[in-house]
């Protein structure tokens, strides 16, 4: 009889252990492969040049991938959440594993007038030779500044 409870209680921890490694990822593949496939997106500066700003991004290509074409349609909010800009900013190149800073030039606006940033959709995508239409949910957006990036 004990014994029998023992088997139980063993094929109960395994069991456990079993839906733990599963909801990590670890068992089959899941969540730990999702997070290779991301594209980081940092707003890291703002700098004023001129009558224009500079803005200075970070992308974190996690996938094993390069991206020849990815060009985000992205739209520029002003302290009052009022739609100040809409432009499509190319990313691309980006290689896999790697990370980079890109500048994009933000001509006759000021830095001071920029409240937010959304990534409104993606207007390319190519990893590799290969039409991606998925972009969107690998981009994961963030800030180093008081200004946000979001999507």
């Amino acid at each position: 009889m004990r014994v029998l409870k023992l088997a139980a209680e063993a094929r109960r921890a395994i069991l456990v252990a079993l839906i733990v490694l599963t909801g990590t990822g670890l068992v089959f593949g899941g969540s730990a492969n999702a997070s290779n496939d991301t594209i980081g997106i940092e707003l890291n500066k703002l700098n004023p040049e001129g009558k224009g700003c500079q803005a200075y991004f970070v992308f974190d290509n996690q996938s094993g991938s390069e991206y020849g074409e990815l060009k985000v349609d992205l739209v520029v909010f002003n302290s009052e959440e009022v739609v100040e800009r809409r432009f499509a900013m190319d990313i691309a190149p980006l290689e896999p594993k790697k990370r980079t800073v890109k500048l994009f030039e933000l001509k006759e606006m000021s830095c001071d007038k920029i409240g937010s940033l959304l990534i409104n959709g993606v207007l390319e995508c190519k990893e590799g030779k290969r039409t991606r239409h998925d972009c969107a949910n690998r981009l994961v957006p963030s800030s180093r500044i008081d200004v946000k990036l979001t999507k």
